[in-house]
């Protein structure tokens, strides 16, 4: 079944395992704006026809603490183009009349803080987001957010980092949607090697969830992918895409969509 064929879940967080069940998945990221709304559209289909299991949409922020300056720069961009939290939830809207591809926003508290988070929360799931992927939010501190996330059947999804070693099981245990585990310290971007031990993370992870892990920060290349989904259930790459889009502008949808598509293919062969 092609991904824009599937049909939506009762629950908006269920639609995430989904992403995993047919093998490894394959998690691009994209920050929503760069160069537009309109070029954004375009390429979020072309990734969804290449085979993107899951899609991460990021709403631009003026202080990316967690990127590095490809994706700062691409938050820039997008903000300067306008992009807003209502046009973004606008632009999810027209994707969701026919595809159906599992997509989650990645920001930062201070977004939903300012939009108000149950009306933010309660838009994510009314327009068919699955999730919320907060970096900037502590574990010890996403009660504010989960309560309200529960409530609209919306995953808030937890990252696990090379520091986290003594809480893995703790934030494990909570984990819905899906775990970010974090390959490498430090902001996102690319890296020409990854030298984290993440078989010892994912083993932690397994040892106290069901719920799939995939690994991001600092993939870049299909061996690289191939590696992490090797030891994990799939590979999440945010950086090389953004960088791309930077490449080639409002051309960007079939050279995003060609890469995945590479990416894609280099994760199932693991």
């Amino acid at each position: 079944m092609n991904k824009t064929d599937t049909v939506f879940c009762h629950k908006p967080a269920d639609c995430i395992q989904e992403a995993f069940k047919d093998g490894k998945a394959f998690i691009p990221f994209i920050t929503c704006g760069d160069p537009d709304l309109e070029t954004t559209e375009k390429i979020v289909r072309s990734m969804a026809e290449n085979g993107a299991d899951l899609i991460e949409l990021g709403i631009p922020f003026s202080d990316p603490t967690a990127e590095g300056p490809v994706i700062q720069e691409a938050s820039l961009r997008a903000l300067k183009s306008g992009a807003t939290t209502d046009k973004i939830f606008d632009m999810v809207k027209r994707l969701r009349k026919n595809l159906f591809t599992p997509m989650v926003f990645m920001t930062y508290a201070n977004v939903i803080f300012s939009y108000g988070a149950d009306k933010f929360i309660g838009t994510c799931a009314k327009i068919g987001i699955n999730g919320l992927i907060l970096p900037d939010l502590p574990f010890e501190e996403k009660e504010e957010f989960d309560d309200i996330c529960q409530k609209y059947g919306v995953a808030l999804i937890s990252l696990i980092a090379p520091t986290s070693q003594n809480r893995i099981a703790m934030i494990a245990g909570k984990a819905q949607g899906f775990v970010y585990i974090v390959s490498s310290l430090g902001v996102t971007g690319v890296r020409n090697e990854i030298n984290t031990d993440i078989a010892s993370l994912v083993k932690l992870v397994r040892e106290n969830t069901q719920v799939p892990c995939a690994v991001g920060f600092g993939i870049s290349t299909p061996m690289q992918a191939a590696k992490m989904a090797a030891i994990s259930d799939g590979a999440i790459v945010g950086s090389a895409i953004v960088k791309l889009i930077a490449q080639y502008g409002r051309d960007a949808a079939e050279p995003v969509g060609q890469y995945v598509k590479e990416m894609k293919e280099a994760v199932l062969q693991t």
